[in-house]
């Protein structure tokens, strides 16, 4: 996260996904001075963002690789002790 911080552009945004498998220091002055935007995830904005991830899944990118998990809905502590172990990617739930 740091690094993310130290080369990011002025005004730059940064969506923090996941939950990280422990806490962080983050340096303040540089979030600041470089007016970066730290947006966390705090619900589904829909409409902002369905249509991009629809472009994104039909692109030429391949973005199967960053789901490392998928579990039923009977699995879920197995979905949330990946997460916690911090070695997991996405984890979907199939319903």
């Amino acid at each position: 996260f740091r690094d993310m911080i130290d080369t990011m552009n002025n005004g730059g945004k940064i969506a923090i996904l996941g939950i990280a498998p422990t806490g962080f220091e983050i340096d303040w002055n540089k979030v600041i001075f470089k007016m970066l935007h730290l947006k966390g995830i705090y619900g589904r904005e829909m409409f902002e963002t369905w249509y991009k991830m629809i472009a994104l899944v039909q692109g030429p990118l391949d973005v199967s690789g960053l789901i490392t998990h998928r579990i039923g809905i009977d699995d879920f502590q197995v979905g949330f002790d990946a997460m916690r172990s911090g070695s997991s990617g996405k984890v979907v739930m199939d319903w």
